[in-house]
């Protein structure tokens, strides 16, 4: 165990901020398990708490393993794996698994241990990193809005369109992220406008030949819009039922009922996943939910360290091109849970059940982890002690 710790590199505070909400996640987990368990009928909540573990383990594991292998190497990993990502995301929307009439294609079956992996979390930690190795390539190189359209935009588009039958959701976020790291990464405004509006003209397209060919091409796109317009509207739904319940949970949650006492994970379908955020605030009051946004927002600003040590432009776009979508996925999660935002189904990263919405995040854990891994092993080398110091960090910014 000594030597492991001794082989732990990179970001101490990362590291404990993933640790800790590992920790964390245990308790709402086996709470919120327990309405799955027995109406699963199988009544067996242990089983649900070691599946949890194991995914966690494993995904810790990936962690490990990741952030001991050298950044630069995940340039060439993503031009790899793009195509890797595409050809599975085809494989996963031709499936034709539908769920009344709507496409619901987002998992694949692993073989031999039978195991369900989302092909779309995987592409969208790919993608980042493929984004943030184009844009430090051209860094500070006047390029034309032509000659970016194949080699970066082709890639983003293509992934997108494979992912956006399933999952509308999952389609905006990476779509958002990755203009929100293009704009980052110094890409000209007025391509980005480009972009924006032709990625807008593109899902309306989308919507219209979905609605006029319903039969050809099963979709979720009645799905998306009822939820948005009742959102707006504030009509009664199954999703305002979700919504609803998990109100009354936080509303509970001004006097918390303790660990494992929560009432609406009886009645909330995903409390163990999309809607955990709420059973946490039931059983733990607002001391849970302010340590989730304390984690979370301090997870961020050492994102933003991490990112502003990078000894180069590709390391300081991979950082944050990896790690802001975590944050963003877990404001999105509770923001649903307060009705801020219409049910979107994303989970709350490293504490909601669910493998690979764990193993993801702890790549991109891992990945940030190696970026800085590679700052002490310059700082060990210059003979230099590592200062932390936010101060100091924003006074060598400026």
């Amino acid at each position: 165990m000594h030597a492991l710790f001794q082989n732990i590199k990179g970001d101490r505070l990362i590291w404990a901020i993933a640790t800790l909400l590992a920790i964390f996640s245990f308790l709402p987990v086996y709470s919120a398990a327990s309405n799955l368990a027995y109406t699963g009928g199988s009544g067996n909540t242990f089983a649900y708490l070691l599946k949890h573990f194991m995914h966690l383990f494993l995904g810790f594991a990936i962690m490990y393993g990741v952030h001991k292998i050298p950044y630069r190497y995940f340039r060439g990993l993503s031009m790899v794996m793009i195509p890797v990502v595409i050809v599975l995301l085809a494989v996963t929307v031709l499936q034709g698994t539908t769920i009344d009439g709507a496409n619901a294609s987002r998992w694949i079956k692993i073989p031999i241990v039978n195991m369900s992996f989302q092909t779309s979390t995987l592409a969208s930690v790919v993608l980042m990193v493929y984004v943030a190795r184009y844009l430090s390539k051209i860094k500070d190189k006047k390029v034309s809005f032509k000659e970016t359209i194949l080699p970066l935009w082709i890639p983003v588009f293509i992934v997108l369109a494979l992912i956006l039958p399933a999952n509308f959701s999952t389609t905006a976020i990476i779509f958002l992220m990755v203009v929100l790291l293009t704009f980052i990464g110094g890409y000209p405004i007025r391509y980005l406008i480009l972009i924006i509006g032709s990625g807008i003209m593109a899902l309306v397209f989308f919507v219209l030949v979905a609605k006029s060919f319903p039969d050809i091409m099963p979709n979720r796109v009645d799905t998306w819009m009822s939820r948005i317009e009742n959102f707006a509207n504030g009509e009664d739904t199954v999703e305002d039922y979700q919504i609803e319940n998990a109100k009354i949970a936080i509303a509970v949650g001004i006097k918390p009922l303790g660990p494992g006492k929560s009432i609406q994970k009886n009645v909330l379908p995903q409390s163990s996943s999309d809607f955990i955020f709420a059973i946490i605030i039931e059983e733990y009051g607002l001391f849970g939910g302010l340590f989730l946004l304390v984690m979370y927002s301090w997870l961020l600003f050492r994102i933003v360290i991490v990112s502003q040590k990078s000894d180069t432009i590709f390391g300081k776009l991979l950082v944050l091109g990896v790690g802001l979508p975590i944050v963003f996925q877990a404001l999105i999660n509770m923001a649903v849970a307060v009705e801020l935002f219409p049910v979107t189904g994303q989970t709350l990263p490293l504490i909601s059940s669910g493998g690979t919405s764990i193993w993801m995040t702890c790549m991109a854990i891992g990945i940030i982890l190696s970026v800085s891994a590679k700052r002490e092993e310059i700082k060990a080398q210059e003979g230099q002690e590592i200062e932390d110091n936010p101060l100091d960090i924003l006074s060598e910014t400026i």
